[in-house]
């Protein structure tokens, strides 16, 4: 992969990552609020933009980690896996990465399955925040923040 290409992709998953997050704080915000109100469509349209971004940004990871320097290569690099797992800065980018971002997006396609369900507006409206709220937290928890010693050199974009 040329080098263009893989900034593109690079800034299109730094970019995605913030609308990720806002998509998520805003659908657990309106489900917050929203009570016993019924669970319209508006709900079902902001849970299926959450699927939508977040998809997107795990097909775009998931090409990051094959053919960028980030991923599948700290492997070859180093040695293979028995070495990574005992360094934490690669063991972040090689495992917990992306691991924590597959679970994040399966649980928002959990709490967006969550509206489809013939359950009451206000069950619907809860498991919605249970599942939304997971994946926000283990989100944040798996971004390679750069006030972590892990993303020290990457910036906030």
């Amino acid at each position: 992969m040329n080098a263009e290409l893989y900034n593109a992709l690079l800034h299109i998953h730094s970019v995605g990552r913030w609308v990720v997050l806002l998509l998520l704080i805003f659908a657990i915000f309106n489900s917050l609020i929203a009570g016993r109100r019924p669970y319209i469509r508006t709900d079902n349209r902001l849970g299926l933009f959450n699927t939508i971004a977040a998809d997107i940004m795990l097909v775009v990871g998931i090409v990051l980690y094959f053919v960028g320097t980030m991923g599948y290569q700290l492997i070859e690099k180093n040695g293979g896996m028995s070495v990574v797992v005992k360094d934490p800065t690669l063991r972040f980018y090689v495992l917990e990465h992306i691991i924590g971002m597959v679970i994040a997006v399966v649980l928002i396609h959990i709490g967006k399955a969550q509206g489809r369900k013939s359950i009451s507006d206000k069950s619907k409206h809860t498991r919605t925040i249970i599942f939304y709220l997971l994946a926000l937290l283990i989100i944040l928890a798996s971004i390679p923040w750069p006030f972590r010693e892990i993303g020290v050199d990457r910036g906030w974009y």
